[in-house]
Parts: structure tokens; C-alpha cells; sequence
């Protein structure tokens, strides 16, 4: 196996996958002492051109952002479209989805873990640039999130 791989080791964001964004929002808010964020949509599917397990999908999701330091928490609930997100859901319920990196080089980073045994997911765009969900739970037990955004 290479060394590497992301050419980058600072955790970025923890994602969490919810049923109910505005009621889970309230609760980190109240948690933490914090302003609760808005959430917003995901980019319409003609922008995100999101594709799931190789094929196109319409899948999009509520998000909310919590800035803590150094590290974001983002809140996901997904729509009824399969998507990583709702698989998530579906499978394991509420909680932990991801732990993301910010990249650069998206599709060479793709084609890099996919060599090394992980198996790109979902990827689609977002005001800004774009993100992959790779599957590295084989060996580490978990999904990465490569971001990639447009300087």
C-alpha cells in the first residue's frame, strides 16, 4: 500500500447523519452554548451532478454546519433518493458518517485510493468546488470525505 494517499493528515469535518436537522441542530446549539446554524440544501442535481455507485443521481441533502475550532461538525439529513447519506441512515441510523480532508487533485486522489483498494462511493460538486466519499472501512473502519475547493 502506498504512503500518504491524501497528502494530507488534518481532519477537517465529522459528519453525522440525522433524521431531523432542525431538531438535532437545536440540541448541538443547546449542547455547546452556540447560535444554531441554518441549514440549506445541497446543490439541485443539474449542479451537484451527484452520482452514486457509479451512476447519476438526484440525491440531495439538508446540511448544517457547526464551526468547532478546528474541526467542523456537519449535520446531514438526506432526502428519500439513495445516496451514501441514506444508506447510511437506513443501515446504521442516526449518527457518525465520515471524517473529511480538504484535497487537491480530486481525481488523481480517486484513482489513487481506488489502486489501493477504496472504493469511490458518492462524489458530486457544491458551490465551490467538490467532494468524494470513499469507502475505507476495509481497512479503516470508516468513509473519507475528500473535499476539493476552487481557488
Amino acid at each position: 500500500m502506498d504512503k500518504n494517499l491524501l497528502g494530507n493528515h488534518v481532519i477537517t469535518q465529522i459528519g453525522l447523519v440525522v433524521r431531523d436537522i432542525e431538531q438535532t441542530s437545536r440540541a448541538y446549539a443547546d449542547f455547546f452554548g452556540i447560535d444554531k446554524p441554518d441549514w440549506f440544501w445541497t446543490d439541485a442535481p443539474e449542479v451537484a451532478k451527484t452520482e452514486y455507485e457509479g451512476a447519476p443521481s438526484a440525491a440531495r441533502a439538508k446540511l448544517a454546519f457547526f464551526d468547532m475550532g478546528s474541526l467542523q461538525l456537519e449535520l446531514i439529513e438526506p432526502d428519500e433518493h439513495q445516496s451514501t447519506w441514506r444508506e447510511a441512515l437506513e443501515q446504521n441510523g442516526e449518527g457518525f458518517h465520515h471524517i473529511a480532508f480538504v484535497i487537491e487533485g480530486m481525481q488523481q486522489k480517486i484513482d489513487l485510493l481506488a489502486g489501493n483498494g477504496h472504493k469511490l462511493l458518492q462524489k458530486g460538486e457544491y458551490t465551490g468546488g467538490r467532494y468524494a466519499y470513499i469507502d475505507t472501512s476495509a481497512q479503516l473502519k470508516l468513509l473519507v470525505e475528500l473535499l476539493e475547493n476552487d481557488r
